[in-house]
């Protein structure tokens, strides 16, 4: 789905390639109807966000928000286990890797799998009563990781609140 792969790019470090490709993302998203308008007015204010941003501004922020405040990491085990329980990160990174090989994705990044952006490019591939049964298994992780982000009002936060409201367990009415 657009949308992950989309929300996968923004959530990355902004490095130069990122900035360079933002007409084109701009414009996908132009192109691009989706079922929740509110979803995409978001991330197009984020886009417009950097391209009026300024690049070395936005990677210090990337930085200080996502590499140096715990509570903003994007490795999701790290909310579930912490840094310090490796006993049983481990063994859940090893599986969500064995899992990507299961589906034939090639994990073509040094980052972990339980990356946030992997994830998501992890979901893309997916159909989107999948995706979403997925990303439910980490909804509790993501809905703290959003409040996190929103608490320190991170210009990230409503795209890690878009993965949240698309994890959110589908309740069906008796």
């Amino acid at each position: 789905m657009q949308i992950y792969k989309i929300l996968s790019a923004l959530l990355e470090y902004p490095d130069q390639e990122l900035f360079d490709n933002l007409p084109v993302i701009s414009k996908l998203l132009d192109e691009t109807v989706d079922t929740d308008v509110a979803e995409w007015a978001e991330v197009k204010k984020f886009v417009t966000w950097l391209e009026n941003g300024d690049p070395i501004e936005i990677q210090e922020d990337y930085v200080r928000t996502f590499d140096l405040t715990p509570e903003h990491s994007l490795h999701l085990t790290h909310h579930f286990f912490g840094d310090d329980n490796d006993k049983n990160r481990g063994p859940a990174l090893i599986d969500l890797g064995e899992l990507y090989k299961d589906y034939g994705v090639k994990q073509m990044t040094n980052e972990l799998p339980d990356y946030l952006p992997l994830i998501l490019e992890f979901v893309a591939l997916q159909e989107d009563k999948e995706a979403k049964a997925f990303l439910s298994d980490a909804s509790k992780v993501l809905m703290v990781l959003a409040d996190n982000l929103k608490k320190a009002n991170s210009p990230y936060a409503p795209l890690v609140s878009i993965v949240k409201n698309r994890a959110a367990p589908v309740c069906i009415a008796a």
